[in-house]
């Protein structure tokens, strides 16, 4: 059974499994909180989230003003949305390389320059094409910034708040979408030439604040062990660690992990992934694909994106109330992310995945049939429109408590030491190229189906996804990155275990 605790391995499996938990009990059996240490680098690190967080926010009520300004057709809208999305698959692939040859610490910092200049282009941009082009460079550094923080958190962290701290990406992402919802709101009252630009040239602030930022935070211990830096990886985890005794106790299980692999450079992990697997990794990759694959198939991005189009279409026209109901939407996301991001390790991943999954089915279906009521009613009732008003605000929270956080939280996690930048990022490269198909063509397939009929659509969606947790997810929470490895191993046949067994854990 996934998560047994007996060992059936001859390589020393066994002797990790009775080590592992000492880490948890040194930071004392049932600790909340993380070290102050860890938290703050685990902050600084997930800021590079606002990034994207901020372009999903500020570009919903951006559009607006682009489409009058530049006067674009809602293909060319649909590309302008999308194609940030579909290159940060560029930066998501490379990200797994180019930290395992530079550092994870280095390469937060790439993450940020790049989409500084990204931003940069997009606040000058004269023309579609030149805002284009900088919507591009601004992809790839999203790409390489959604990968690599949830990374170096979750080998920074110790088993016990390692949830909490790897969901901080997403509390930083739904924080940038909020900002970004503020900043329209406050902008929206410029000329249309002007807002627009400011709206999204002021990305470049925070990128410059997170590039000096994450200078001053110590490298990955779990990089520096794979680098033979084991000094330097124990001077680390003596900082994010409660006692030297936890850290030498981490060390030992990190520095075992890495034995057969202390001059490695990344090289033939594409051909362990995806051309030889063992069975193991190949469960690993379906767990880490199918849950970044539904994360955007739910179609979270593209609502948010085009929640203003949603609710012209139901009625509400003026602007400011459009990017109203933005402000709300925002500020129930970043308070359910947070109060799934404090619950996670108490409560573990499985059951708030579980539970936000079906809510956000729940909540597609009243939508649907909301947007339907609506799309054959001359007087749009304003008691239909405030359902679907919540039925938006209840979507984004079982996003938020689900898929949100939970999803960085177990591509993070799950693969072995050696396979986990490229894995993750490989992962994280389906989540992105998911986000653009369904960023670059919901307002196609909504032309030809109605909102409704995409909502509902997306629903059916929700309960494969809902079925797909249920079957072959299992539950991490409390397990060193180290005993991880295990829960894909001790099994007696080739097939997933199935969800009866693993809801017995």
């Amino acid at each position: 059974m996934v998560g047994g605790q007996t060992n059936r391995n001859s390589n020393g499996v066994e002797s990790q499994q009775q080590k592992a938990p000492p880490e948890g009990a040194a930071a004392g059996h049932r600790k909340t909180l993380p070290n102050k240490y860890v938290l703050i680098c685990g902050l600084l690190a997930s800021t590079n989230s606002i990034l994207l967080g901020y372009d999903i926010g500020v570009m919903s009520g951006a559009i607006l003003f682009i489409k009058e300004n530049l006067k674009l057709t809602s293909v060319q809208e649909e590309i302008l949305i999308g194609i940030l999305n579909l290159c940060s698959l560029i930066g998501s692939l490379a990200s797994g390389k180019t930290s395992d040859l530079i550092g994870r610490r280095y390469t937060i910092v790439l993450a940020a320059a790049t989409f500084l200049i990204g931003a940069i282009l997009m606040g000058l941009a004269p023309s579609f094409s030149f805002l284009l082009c900088g919507r591009i460079i601004a992809g790839i550094g999203v790409g390489y910034a959604l990968m690599i923080a949830p990374v170096y958190t979750a080998e920074l962290s110790p088993a016990t708040t390692r949830g909490f701290l790897s969901s901080l990406p997403e509390l930083f992402i739904v924080f940038g979408i909020l900002l970004g919802y503020v900043v329209n709101y406050s902008l929206s009252g410029l000329p249309a030439h002007i807002n627009w630009r400011l709206m999204l040239g002021l990305a470049a602030i925070p990128s410059i604040l997170i590039g000096f930022a994450v200078i001053a935070m110590p490298e990955s211990p779990r990089w520096l062990v794979l680098k033979g830096r084991i000094g330097e990886a124990r001077r680390v985890l003596i900082k994010v660690s409660d006692s030297t005794e936890e850290a030498e106790l981490r060390l030992g299980e990190i520095t075992k992990a890495a034995t057969s692999t202390s001059n490695w450079r990344g090289q033939g992990v594409w051909r362990e992934l995806l051309w030889h697997p063992s069975r193991p990794v190949r469960r690993i990759l379906v767990a880490a694909i199918g849950i970044n694959f539904f994360m955007q198939a739910s179609g979270n991005d593209a609502v948010i994106y085009y929640c203003p189009e949603v609710f012209k279409a139901a009625g509400i026209h003026k602007r400011k109330q459009l990017l109203g109901v933005n402000m709300i939407m925002g500020m129930t996301k970043t308070f359910f992310v947070l109060v799934s991001a404090l619950n996670l390790d108490q409560f573990g991943r499985r059951p708030l995945l579980l539970l936000g999954s079906a809510g956000m089915t729940v909540s597609l279906v009243v939508l649907g049939l909301g947007s339907k009521v609506l799309e054959h009613s001359k007087s749009k009732p304003v008691w239909v429109i405030v359902v679907c008003i919540v039925a938006v605000c209840a979507y984004v929270s079982f996003f938020s408590i689900g898929l949100g956080p939970i999803t960085w939280v177990y591509t993070s996690e799950i693969f072995p030491l050696r396979l986990r930048a490229q894995g993750s990022g490989l992962a994280i490269s389906v989540n992105r190229l998911m986000s653009a198909v369904v960023s670059m063509t919901f307002l196609t397939i909504s032309k030809k189906i109605t909102f409704g009929g995409t909502f509902l659509v997306l629903a059916g969606i929700m309960v494969g996804g809902t079925v797909f947790f249920y079957l072959f997810m299992p539950e991490t929470k409390g397990k060193s990155l180290e005993e991880l490895a295990t829960l894909f191993e001790d099994k007696k046949h080739d097939g997933i275990e199935s969800g009866r067994e693993m809801s017995e854990m």
